[in-house]
């Protein structure tokens, strides 16, 4: 763990994210230099089974630099089938993970954990904000309605599987210090403000749960900048990308993906400053996923026409120094 900035961050020759759970799911999408689909027929013959899209994300993150490889998970989708199906149809050996991170503690990202480590032989890290595990957390619905949420981390019932919790609220370094988890991310925009409907209860009133504990996903790419990944962008897009630059002191910005959270009517009103201000960072490559919602997607695929990258379940996008 590092509390000094900027961190050093190893820089790494290579990164592939292959995803294994996302809301969309196209077997018909084009490859292109940078992205592969998942294969519609092996040997000739369409496959009799598919890939399967659920409202979450995980993404199997690998990095390379010179001999060295390192993989790790980022989060673990909503169901408890849904990635490890998947794993078992992309020919993912889940033996091969090194770490597990996880991004904040809702159940769609989180929903298949315990059935990964049960799979899992060797004691692994988990690395969380000590955040993810606040409960209870409720949703309000438009009719004024109080949703709960399921709670799906319980650090009991962690501790008593096969792994090393690694909680922190800062900066952690995994995969050979090739991978930078942000830790909790400043928030300093004045426009992004968080999910508004998600509230918390303390003794016994309802308050605005900031969920705080949402963290990235941080890769230097040799001579090409940073790769900076998501979960959700519940402390908004733009501050996580700022953030990574704050805690690396690297300004150029190579890709931005995950999921960016600007589904919804509240989220449409910061649509058209959220692109204007990763505009001005210029990524090469722009790839939002799971909670963007289709208007901000139809939006950058606009706005970022040369940049954009359109994901479903399967794809694989490499990016290489």
């Amino acid at each position: 763990m590092q509390n000094n900035l900027p961190v050093t961050l190893k820089a790494a020759d290579r990164v592939e994210i292959l995803t294994l759970i996302d809301n969309y799911i196209d077997l018909l999408l084009p490859a292109t230099d940078i992205v592969t689909r998942p294969p519609l027929a092996k040997e000739g013959q369409i496959l009799a089974d598919t890939l399967l899209a659920e409202h979450g994300l995980s993404l199997l993150i690998t990095v390379y630099q010179g001999e060295a490889k390192h993989t790790i998970l980022l989060d673990t989708g909503y169901t408890k089938v849904g990635v490890l199906h998947n794993m078992e149809q992309l020919g993912i050996n889940i033996k091969d993970l090194e770490a597990i991170i996880i991004s904040h503690g809702h159940m769609d990202h989180t929903g298949s954990l315990y059935a990964i480590l049960d799979k899992i032989p060797e004691r692994i890290p988990l690395v969380l904000h000590p955040g993810a595990f606040v409960h209870p957390r409720y949703t309000r619905a438009p009719d004024g309605a109080m949703r709960l949420w399921p709670q799906t981390l319980v650090r009991d019932d962690l501790a008593r599987q096969n792994v090393e919790i690694v909680e922190s609220k800062t900066q952690t370094l995994v995969a050979e210090d090739m991978i930078m988890v942000t830790g909790e991310v400043q928030r300093t925009t004045a426009f992004e403000k968080g999910m508004p409907n998600a509230l918390l209860k303390k003794n016994g009133e309802f308050v605005q749960d900031p969920i705080s504990e949402d963290q990235a996903l941080v890769v230097n790419l040799t001579g090409k900048g940073l790769v900076v990944i998501s979960g959700c962008a519940h402390a908004g897009i733009v501050n996580t990308v700022e953030f990574a630059k704050k805690l690396t002191g690297e300004e150029k910005i190579h890709a931005v993906l995950g999921g960016f959270h600007l589904t919804g009517p509240f989220f449409e009103k910061i649509h058209d400053e959220t692109i204007k201000e990763l505009k001005k960072m210029a990524p090469a490559v722009i790839m939002p996923m799971h909670c963007t919602g289709w208007k901000a997607i139809q939006k950058f695929q606009k706005e970022f026409a040369s940049n954009f990258v359109l994901n479903s379940v399967g794809s694989k996008l490499t990016l290489s120094s």
